[in-house]
């Protein structure tokens, strides 16, 4: 079976020489302009790899990648952009992605880390971080189950999980209320923030000895919350 691969590419010209050369090296490529078409085709097909551009329409790169690993860990994200300053890098590698080649680049080198990627995901055991541990605390991503402060198990919503991801992959980091919607629910569904604050409630209720004084899930005032494991 072809290899399916999502380009996501807002250059006209530059998205049809990437996808002719990959479906000559026989990749099946679904090609899209705007970072939120690139959300909806991944929510709705399964792929391989993701080619990702950064400055996007509607939703830059770097969210879809933040958002694509909330809820999977394991298929391969290659940025392709010309954002190219170390700090770009390092921020594009750090929140999940597997490679980075910066534009311009050689086509003979990129089609090199397409194939790289591809085997890497083929043969490697899935990285996901399936549980996570902290304190007496346990969270269960592939059962959707937490353990709480107490030793009880309680059963969580997609949307918890999420949200849940999301704080651990950034543990220690102070997140918007702003990056945590564009993140957990998207450009299309805005909540209000305070539909944040109830499920940070929640957490605390499963997770901490003395909700009222956190040790885990802290509220920075004004800007968001940061999570310590």
């Amino acid at each position: 079976m072809n290899k399916r691969i999502l380009l996501v590419e807002d250059e006209e010209s530059l998205q049809d020489i990437i996808k002719l050369n990959l479906e000559l090296d026989g990749y099946e490529v679904n090609a899209v302009n705007n970072g939120k078409l690139a959300l909806e085709e991944f929510a709705s097909k399964r792929f391989d790899l993701v080619i990702l551009d950064v400055m996007l329409p509607e939703v830059d790169g770097f969210t879809i990648c933040q958002t694509i690993r909330l809820e999977n860990t394991h298929i391969p994200i290659l940025f392709l952009t010309a954002k190219s300053s170390a700090e770009d890098r390092i921020f594009g590698l750090k929140i999940g992605g597997d490679d980075y080649l910066t534009k311009p680049f050689n086509l003979d080198e990129f089609l090199l880390r397409v194939q790289s990627l591809l085997k890497r995901g083929a043969t490697e055991s899935d990285p996901s971080l399936d549980n996570f541990r902290f304190g007496d605390c346990k969270i269960d991503f592939s059962a959707f189950t937490i353990t709480d402060i107490e030793g009880n198990e309680h059963q969580l919503s997609k949307k918890e999980m999420k949200l849940l991801r999301l704080f651990v992959e950034r543990r220690n980091e102070v997140l918007s209320r702003e990056t945590i919607l564009e993140t957990v629910w998207g450009y299309d569904v805005f909540p209000s923030t305070r539909t944040i604050d109830n499920y940070i409630l929640a957490f605390r209720k499963y997770f901490e000895k003395d909700p009222k004084d956190p040790k885990h899930f802290h509220s920075i005032r004004s800007v968001g919350y940061k999570f310590v494991a």
